[in-house]
Formats: structure tokens, sequence, C-alpha cells
């Protein structure tokens, strides 16, 4: 079976620090016919349980634990038959969203097995404390939920968040990734690692 990733956008309500936002999420699913690995559980359960159709889901991988990345986590594993996983350092995040909600715990290396290769789990602390980005070298590819987009890093200016930080994770993690990687984002279009290393400095001096 052949490798491939699918996207499905989703709409709904960010909720953060008393603001709520509009927004498009994007879930990615990792696998071939046979099995796939989801990548944030945002919004609206139906759309994803669609797009897995038949096959076997390995697990429900939440990049971090904003409301908008774990909507629909707890019930969606449950009718999926697979584990939530979510890096501990976002359980507080979590439990505004699903409190009492159980979760698989993941940290920095772990690797995911499905359809014949492995995905690493990197974690790069910023946008929240226990945000990960996933790895699938096989494909050039990474999941940065919100770690990186088009244009320079996710957003640091709420609660749990912290601009350094992320200019680290980023600059010592991802960019130490292959120039040609594509990357996969949590909302709007996707970049590569080649067009956004040479920003670095731009992006610390404007401080966000």
């Amino acid at each position: 079976m052949s490798l491939r990733i699918d996207r499905v956008v989703t709409s709904g309500v960010f909720e953060l620090d008393g603001g709520t936002w509009e927004v498009d999420n994007n879930v990615w699913l990792i696998g071939d016919d046979s099995d796939v690995v989801v990548v944030d559980a945002a919004h609206e359960e139906k759309a994803i349980v669609e797009a897995v159709g038949a096959r076997n889901v390995v697990a429900v991988v939440c990049t971090h634990g904003h409301n908008d990345h774990v909507t629909v986590a707890p019930q969606l594993g449950k009718r999926l038959h697979a584990p939530v996983i979510l890096h501990p350092g976002d359980r507080e995040l979590w439990e505004m969203t699903h409190r009492g909600q159980s979760f698989w715990q993941t940290d920095d290396h772990e690797r995911i097995a499905v359809a014949g290769t492995e995905i690493e789990v990197i974690h790069t602390p910023g946008h929240s404390p226990g945000s990960v980005c996933l790895h699938l070298p096989e494909a050039k590819a990474l999941f940065s939920g919100d770690t990186l987009f088009s244009g320079g890093p996710g957003a640091t200016g709420r609660s749990f968040s912290d601009f350094p930080t992320i200019i680290g994770s980023i600059r010592d993690r991802l960019f130490a990734l292959p120039e040609d990687t594509r990357v996969h984002t949590g909302h709007g279009d996707g970049t590569t690692i080649g067009a956004e290393a040479p920003h670095l400095a731009e992006w610390i001096a404007r401080g966000h």
C-alpha cells in the first residue's frame, strides 16, 4: 500500500483568555488504504470520520492542547477505537476543554508506526508548553501544528506561550531538517523548511 497524506479542513471557534476567533483548521491523515494516523481533532467529528473511511486508526495525535485542535478528540478516539495522544506539557490546556478526560502521553523522539513507516514526535514548545511537530522522513514532510507557518512562527501573545521559546524550537529543531521538507501547517497553506529558514532573523527582530 502506498503512503499518502490527506487534508480535511474544518471550521469552528478558538477560545482562549476570554477571546474567541472563527478559524479554519487543517486536520491531517497520514497512512495508506489500511491504516492511518489522524493529526489533530478539530471542530467536527463527522468530516474526519468520513475521511478516515474504513481504515484502522492507529492514533489521534494532537499537536497541542488549544481547544480548536482537540475539540472532538475524546469522542473521536472512542468512535474510532484509537488512543488520543498529547504531550503532558499541555495538560492544563486540555483540561480547559475536556476536564477529567484522559489521554495518552507522548514525548520527544517517540515514534508512531503506521503504514510501514514511522512518524517521529518533535517537542517544540513555545506556542504552548506541550506543542509538538510530527516528522515523516519517508515523505519529507513535517506536520507543524501551530509552531511554524508560511511567514513565521505561531502566535505567542497569549497565556501559556513564549516567543523566545518558540524561536528556539524552530531554530534548533525544525530548521535542522532538510530544506526540501514540506511543512503541513495547522491552519492555511503550507511551506517548506528552505523557504522559511532565511527569515529567522527578521522574525526575531519584529518580535512575533
